[in-house]
């Protein structure tokens, strides 16, 4: 077994909802990713759409539960037990797949080896297994104080992951805005619509993550709205909508909600070229990704179409686009499993 060591730690990482091009709804989910050897574990299997067991809408008690068996705390498993280390995003089942993990002291270490894609009862590691993972070996101290470091003294889950993200939709309480707010509670993200939050409690204002301005709101009273946020020293991240097109709008709430460090991000930029002739995407890792382009009809009524999904090496990448796909006034949607972005299609 190895006898070099890797180090381990804990880092907020999101699963991005939606809605597809194909009018299905993907949840939106925030977790905890491992860290080995400073690289989130989930950045290298790369085309895997999957959270971690240490996710915020578990529930405290079986998040607590989780951080216990990842700590061998539980019931003393038999040598060469698995444990879940990525599960599907949209369900607990084990059918659609996990990746699972024999994890085990060795003295004072804990060795996390042995991974595989599992669907059913005991896994072929031969068939199965990802042979470039592992063998991890941890100082048991620093994997122990990392996990501890979620868990109050008395045991109990300790507010390490945030709530639920929550984003404010500011305007009438219109067609559109509340389409939008059914849409994104549908994906697991709360929304609330007001005309005005100038006057909220500074308390509430830090609970949202995203505020987003109907195209119907003035310039004044955004920037009392945004006054209002910096005084309640929220870091809320205020969009205007681009157009009365609903995925869209989630797209846009998701990429807002986005808090994961620059340099742990795979997915880094999306423009297009002059006419929408070829989007422009710049990945930092490894990464499977889709685009998908919105526009209006002239009647006003939206259209959703799937341009490209590939998984992309590292780079600039410049993608040809259908040019039938983008007429008038269009925009383009890139998603990964863990980011979305979003921007105008220039012509």
């Amino acid at each position: 077994m190895t006898s070099e060591y890797v180090t381990f730690g804990l880092a907020p990482a999101m699963r991005a909802g939606g809605v597809l091009a194909d009018g299905a709804y993907q949840t939106h989910r925030d977790f905890l990713d491992f860290v080995v050897d400073g690289r989130p574990l989930l950045a290298r299997l790369a085309d895997l759409d999957a959270v971690s067991p240490l996710a915020a809408d578990i529930g405290p008690s079986a998040l607590a539960e989780q951080v216990r068996r990842l700590l061998l705390e539980t019931e003393p498993a038999p040598e060469g037990s698995r444990f879940v280390l990525y599960g599907c995003p949209e369900c607990e089942g084990p059918e659609c797949g996990a990746v699972t993990a024999v994890i085990e002291r060795d003295g004072p270490d804990v060795v996390w080896r042995d991974f595989v894609r599992q669907t059913g009862g005991t896994p072929d590691i031969e068939r199965d297994g990802y042979h470039d993972l592992g063998p991890y070996r941890f100082h048991g101290e620093q994997y122990r104080t990392a996990l501890k470091g979620l868990l109050t003294a008395d045991g109990a889950l300790a507010p390490a992951i945030p709530n639920g993200p929550r984003a404010l939709l500011i305007g009438p309480r219109a067609a559109v805005l509340a389409k939008l707010a059914a849409a994104l509670r549908r994906i697991g993200i709360g929304a609330e619509i007001t005309l005005d939050a100038a006057g909220a409690h500074a308390d509430e204002l830090r609970k949202y993550g995203a505020v987003v301005f109907g195209r119907t709101v003035g310039q004044d009273e955004r920037d009392a709205v945004r006054d209002a946020f910096a005084a309640a020293r929220s870091d809320a991240v205020c969009v205007t909508a681009l157009a009365p097109i609903v995925p869209l709008l989630v797209a846009q709430v998701v990429q807002a909600l986005d808090r994961t460090p620059h340099d742990r991000r795979r997915l880094l930029g999306l423009t297009t070229v002059a006419g929408g002739a070829e989007a422009v995407v710049e990945a930092a890792a490894t990464c499977r990704v889709a685009l998908a382009a919105h526009r209006l009809n002239r009647l006003s009524r939206p259209h959703a179409r799937e341009l490209f999904d590939a998984v992309l090496d590292p780079g600039t990448h410049h993608i040809p686009l259908d040019p039938r796909a983008l007429r008038g006034r269009s925009y383009l949607v890139a998603r990964t499993n863990e980011a979305v972005r979003v921007t105008p299609v220039e012509r």
